[in-house]
C-alpha cells in the first residue's frame, strides 16, 4: 500500500494539531512524554485527544487505565484526554489495509473535536508508524543519555572523523518530511529531547554536544534534558504526571522538591516545543477543563 497516497487522504481534511512522539528503539520514554503533553496542554483549556500506536505493550493505554482507576479511588478529578488505541491483531502483521483502517477508526472524529491530538506510537518499524510520522504536525522523539541509544539516531564515527551520519530512523524522518510536504505543503517540526539524564549532570546529557552537532544537519531542534527520577515511575502506577495538582492520596508521596524540579524541566520541555500558539479558535467549544484549573505554572 502506498504510504504516501493514504496519508495525504487522511490529512487533507486535517484541522488538529498532531504530535508524534516516535523513535525507533524502545524504551526512551515515549509514553511517558506523551502523556506529560496531553496532560499539560489540557490544563490550559486546550481539547486533546490521545491515540496508542504501540499495540504489543500499550503503554499509554495503560497510564490513561492508571489515570482512572486513580480518580475512581481517590474521588479527585484530573484532566482527561479522550483516548483511543488500536488493539493488537495479528492480522495488522501481514495487512497494511487492516493497520489503515484501524488507525483511520481511531483518528475518526478527532479534527472536528479536539485541539490536539498526541500519538505514541511503537519502537521499530511499523506500517502504522510511518503514518503517524507522516501526519505529524510535530515530532517529539525522546532519546535516553546514551551512546547507544544515540546510534539510533546517528551513526557515530570515531571522535574527530567525520560528522556523524543519519541512522535508518533519521533518515524515515527526512522521508515522512518530504512526503508531508508534497502532500500538503506543510512541514513537520521535528524536536529531540534527551531522557534520563543522570541528576549529577545538572541538566546537560552527555550526549547534549553531539546532538547539536547533528541537529543542522538532519534538521530537528534540539530540546533540554529530563532527569532520571523513580518520580515517573510512582507517576505511571498512579496515572499521574509532574503537571497534576494531587494531596498524596496516591502511590505517590506529596509534592517535594524532586517532584517540582521534575515539573520545571517538563515545563521547560512544554516551552520549548512552542505549542501553544498552535491552538485553533474553534468558537462556541468548551474545553474539558475549567478556566480556573487551567494554568498550572505561570508558564503554561
Amino acid at each position: 500500500m502506498n504510504v504516501s497516497g493514504v496519508s495525504a487522504s487522511v490529512s487533507a481534511a486535517r484541522r488538529a494539531h498532531v504530535i508524534v512522539c516516535g523513535n525507533a528503539k524502545g524504551g526512551t520514554g515515549k509514553s511517558t512524554f506523551a502523556m506529560h503533553i496531553a496532560v499539560a496542554l489540557l490544563r490550559t483549556g486546550s481539547r486533546v485527544a490521545t491515540i496508542d500506536l504501540d499495540t504489543s505493550h500499550q503503554t499509554l493505554t495503560n497510564y490513561v487505565e492508571n489515570r482512572r482507576r486513580w480518580v475512581q479511588a481517590t474521588g479527585i478529578a484530573v484532566a482527561m484526554p479522550d483516548h483511543r488505541n488500536v488493539p493488537h491483531h495479528r492480522q495488522f502483521a501481514d495487512s497494511e489495509g487492516a493497520t489503515f483502517t484501524a488507525f483511520a477508526e481511531a483518528l475518526a472524529g478527532v479534527d472536528a473535536a479536539f485541539d490536539f491530538v498526541v500519538i505514541d506510537t511503537a519502537a521499530g518499524e511499523t506500517f502504522a508508524g510511518r503514518l503517524a510520522h507522516r501526519l505529524a504536525d510535530t515530532l517529539v522523539t525522546p532519546l535516553n543519555d546514551s551512546l547507544i541509544d544515540l546510534e539510533a539516531l546517528g551513526d557515530l564515527p570515531p571522535a574527530g572523523r567525520n560528522p556523524p551520519a543519519g541512522s535508518g530512523y533519521a533518515r524515515a524522518v527526512a522521508k515522512a518530511r518530504d512526503e508531508r510536504r508534497r502532500a500538503d505543503g506543510r512541514l513537520i517540526d521535528w524536536i529531540v529531547a534527551c531522557n534520563r539524564v543522570p541528576v549529577t549532570a545538572a541538566g546537560e546529557a552527555k550526549i547534549a554536544p553531539r546532538l547539536r552537532d547533528m541537529a543542522s544537519r538532519l534538521g530537528f531542534r534540539f530540546a533540554d534534558g529530563i532527569s532520571q527520577r523513580v518520580l515517573f515511575d510512582d507517576l505511571f502506577a498512579a496515572g499521574l504526571t509532574t503537571f497534576d495538582e494531587y494531596d498524596g492520596r496516591s502511590a505517590t508521596s506529596r509534592p517535594n522538591l524532586a517532584h517540582l524540579a521534575a515539573r520545571q524541566e517538563m515545563r521547560r520541555l512544554m516551552d520549548q516545543m512552542r505549542l501553544l500558539h498552535c491552538k485553533p479558535s474553534k468558537p462556541g467549544a468548551e474545553p474539558h477543563v475549567r478556566r480556573s484549573d487551567a494554568a498550572i505554572t505561570p508558564a503554561l
